[in-house]
């Protein structure tokens, strides 16, 4: 029986070995979040602690990652979806990040090399325990 995230991984190409490492980052900085596959677009992401989520324009609750990554056509992403007193974490600690680019949740580099693995790993492990102690506004219906 084959495994629908090692075939995601596998699909990506030459960004297999980048998503690997990034994917080892945040597992190794936030061990207890369960991971999987999730759609988005016309795609798939992997979540990593999937969480009840209603947006604004939505009429039902559905579920959604805290954290979730994705390669793009240049770039990966890494969507952090924590908001502690009204701003968004991974906006707030982009400076400190390295050579990446920041919206108010997403994180995108070309490489891991370009990031500053060990901010990384705290954004990750900071965002965790916030929505694990209930301070994460992101996922308040």
């Amino acid at each position: 029986m084959s495994d629908p995230i090692e075939e995601w991984f596998a699909a990506a190409g030459p960004r297999e070995a980048e998503l690997r490492r990034v994917d080892a980052l945040v597992r190794e900085a936030a061990p207890g979040l369960d991971r999987e596959l999730v759609p988005a677009g016309a795609g798939q992401v992997l979540g990593y602690g999937l969480m009840p989520y209603r947006p604004r324009s939505a009429r039902e609750t559905t579920r959604w990652p805290l954290i979730a990554l994705a390669a793009q056509k240049r770039h990966l992403s890494l969507y952090v979806c924590a908001v502690v007193d009204g701003e968004y974490l991974p906006e707030v600690r982009a400076e400190r990040l390295g050579k990446v680019s920041c919206g108010k949740s997403c994180i995108r580099f070309s490489s891991l090399d370009r990031v500053d693995a060990g901010e990384l790993a705290t954004l990750v492990r900071d965002a965790a325990a916030v929505t694990s102690s209930g301070g994460n506004a992101y996922f308040v219906s």
